[in-house]
């Protein structure tokens, strides 16, 4: 079992088919949002237990619970043939995030978030050398684990192959690319976004098909992980609703 902790993540969670063992709310917190979560979990018949602040701060992960923790099911991860047998089903060109060592669980949490706001059929990251979802993860998404898909894969380089084998044209986030708004980001396509440090790793920049970057005239000479993954995300989304 692991923790979901904070309000909205506790509601989609709640929403969702995922398991969950009972909820823990804080003694006297009933207002708003926490109301609501009672009245849900009343509906699935899910157990509510009400504990002091401090019970919940002591097993908390993510230090945000905002006085309520569901513990549930650990997070089922999808396989790569399953995400592409899911995208196709949509009738809609395909459309994947891939992140080469992403290992800050806040970039990961938001980049899940933003991929179900744009619509994006699945996360995929490497099984080593990157944060995985956890309670800090899920508490970033706001919720958004429970519907974006997640697949962790032995080898990114692979991976991108069998990608390209459906179609899709794999555009690499880097400073040596050309500028992301004059790019043609329509049709399947798969963004990788490099790590927080290092970036995209050499040979799964080689096997991409194009790079994108973002021009930037301030004195930092790069953007977290996350907001450079939002920016490009939505440039993708553009492209794909205009008309």
């Amino acid at each position: 079992m692991t923790n979901i902790e904070g309000r909205n993540p506790v509601i989609e969670v709640l929403k969702s088919d995922r398991q969950i063992d009972k909820i823990m709310i804080a003694n006297g917190a009933k207002e708003g949002s926490i109301k609501k979560i009672i009245g849900m979990a009343k509906d699935k018949n899910v157990v509510v237990q009400y504990v002091n602040k401090a019970k919940l701060d002591e097993i908390s992960t993510s230090h945000a619970h905002q006085g309520v923790i569901a513990i549930v099911s650990e997070y089922e991860y999808s396989e790569l043939e399953e995400l592409i047998e899911k995208a196709k089903s949509t009738n809609e060109d395909m459309f994947f995030i891939i992140l080469d060592e992403i290992t800050d669980p806040h970039n990961l949490g938001t980049i899940i978030r933003t991929a179900d706001a744009v619509g994006a059929h699945g996360v995929i990251i490497p099984k080593r050398r990157s944060v995985h979802i956890t309670p800090v993860v899920a508490k970033a998404s706001a919720g958004a684990v429970e519907y974006v898909p997640v697949c962790k894969v032995t080898n990114i380089v692979n991976t991108i192959k069998r990608l390209k084998e459906e179609g899709l044209w794999i555009a690499a986030a880097d400073m040596d690319g050309e500028v992301f708004y004059e790019q043609n980001l329509t049709g399947p396509i798969g963004l990788v976004i490099g790590s927080e440090g290092f970036g995209i790793s050499r040979l799964v920049k080689q096997n991409c098909d194009f790079t994108v970057k973002m021009p930037m005239t301030g004195n930092v000479t790069s953007l977290n992980a996350s907001v450079a993954g939002g920016i490009l995300l939505y440039e993708i989304f553009r492209q794909r609703n205009k008309g």
